[in-house]
């Protein structure tokens, strides 16, 4: 009985639902593909659409990695430490995106979810995977946690965006009077 026994139904649970919310991010981005694009939209989306499918992503395979019948806690910690500094990277790269794309300026509630939520949960991975030899029960509470918040903030993230694009974007269309697609 390995450290990661009585996990396995929190990551089902978990990584199920970060599997469906990438389908569900597929599905929003198709229904609405006919709303005209600005200029500098393509930037704004690698800063604040793309990143939900890294996140959601990454909840994901944190999910299957926890759930596979490992010998022991190390290999799993390496994986999931390798993660987060692939998370601290790739978070470093999207709060440059935010900072200089064209299409919209962020708040603060935009850098707290997109950037700030995010990358705190890649250190708790990386940190976590060093951590735990000494204190495998707190590294194993503290991977769920990191995967809940990457799984709350891309569901914030989306939501954000769908009602950006409903009651922002989609108005100015309609006001412009052009319709979707010209």
């Amino acid at each position: 009985m390995t450290e990661l026994a009585g996990w396995e139904n929190f990551y089902v649970i978990v990584g199920s639902s970060a599997g469906a919310l990438i389908g569900l991010q597929f599905v929003v981005m198709a229904l609405i593909a006919d709303i005209p694009r600005a200029s500098g939209s393509a930037q704004a989306g690698a800063a604040f659409a793309t990143p939900n499918i890294v996140h959601f992503g990454a909840v994901l395979m944190l999910s299957a990695v926890l759930c596979a019948p490992w010998h022991g806690i190390s290999g799993a910690a390496v994986v999931w430490g390798l993660l987060g500094l692939s998370g601290i990277g790739y978070e470093t790269i999207v709060a440059r995106r935010m900072r200089t794309q064209p299409a919209y300026q962020p708040e603060l509630e935009d850098w707290l979810f997109h950037a700030v939520l995010p990358f705190a949960a890649y250190v708790v991975l990386a940190l976590s995977a060093c951590a735990v030899l000494a204190r495998a029960r707190m590294a194993l509470f503290c991977v769920g946690a990191a995967a809940l918040l990457l799984l709350f903030a891309g569901i914030h993230n989306a939501w954000d965006a769908v009602t950006y694009h409903i009651f922002v974007v989609k108005p100015r269309t309609q006001e412009s009077g052009r319709r979707p697609g010209e």
